[in-house]
């Protein structure tokens, strides 16, 4: 996992979010915890995912690259997409799962 860290282009961005996608012909929910315009740092059940297999992703309504699994660690894996996503819509995506939290926050506190 050291290679990947060191060889990566772009920043990561935190999102924490619940996301469904599609794996082995088969619906997949993870929970996305980072993306950035290469790939994105999922968690999800024991087995959910092995090195190798392709990943579609659907983030907040935004349609990934297709994507392919990297590395599994227990629950987390990671995901290197074949394609680049816009640093702008990554930018949206992170502002977006923000913006939401300190909404539901505000609404907790009110």
């Amino acid at each position: 996992m050291e290679q990947a860290e060191s060889s990566r282009s772009s920043d990561r961005k935190r999102l924490d979010l619940l996301v469904k996608g599609r794996s082995r012909s088969r619906p997949i929910f993870v929970e996305v915890i980072d993306v950035s315009e290469g790939g994105c740092k999922v968690k999800g059940g024991h087995g959910f995912a092995r090195v190798g297999e392709s990943i579609l992703l659907r983030i907040d309504g935004v349609h990934t690259p297709v994507g392919k699994f990297v590395w599994v660690d227990g629950r987390y894996a990671g995901i290197a997409f074949e394609g680049k996503m816009h640093p702008a819509v990554v930018d949206f995506l992170h502002n977006e799962n923000a913006r939401k939290k300190e909404q539901k926050k505000a609404g907790k506190a009110a």
